[in-house]
């Protein structure tokens, strides 16, 4: 059975940092894009970090460049947001997702496993 699962939300204040784990069961990682999306309440989802299984590609959100940094580790089976700088309006819901088709980063349509998510809360 394929499956995600996110870990490291949490409380933290504006500033702050956190580091979100998305640990896969079921597929390997390494032959598989990955993305890092986020959801608030009565907002649109939005993809913030994706990391390309075709070539060392990354993309970010222009609201994370500079302050987020997508990784995976192929020995864990683990991918990973590390968040800094955090602010509020970072406030969501946040879920990995994988994609082993579509050859690259691209919309959300085209991955096909998601977590259950984990959530993020940036107030003072």
């Amino acid at each position: 059975q394929v499956r995600l699962v996110e870990s490291g939300g949490g409380l933290v204040q504006p500033g702050g940092a956190l580091r979100l784990s998305c640990t896969a069961s079921g597929l390997e990682m390494e032959y598989y894009t990955i993305a890092w999306f986020r959801q608030a309440p009565e907002k649109e989802r939005e993809e913030v970090a994706c990391i390309s299984n075709v070539d060392p590609n990354f993309q970010y959100a222009d609201s994370v460049k500079g302050r987020f940094t997508i990784s995976r580790d192929e020995a864990k089976n683990t991918a990973y947001l590390q968040m800094t700088y955090l602010r509020p309006e970072a406030t969501a819901r946040y879920y990995c997702a994988t994609d082993q088709y579509s050859g690259g980063c691209g919309p959300a349509s085209g991955f096909d496993t998601w977590g259950q998510g984990t959530q993020v809360t940036v107030s003072s």
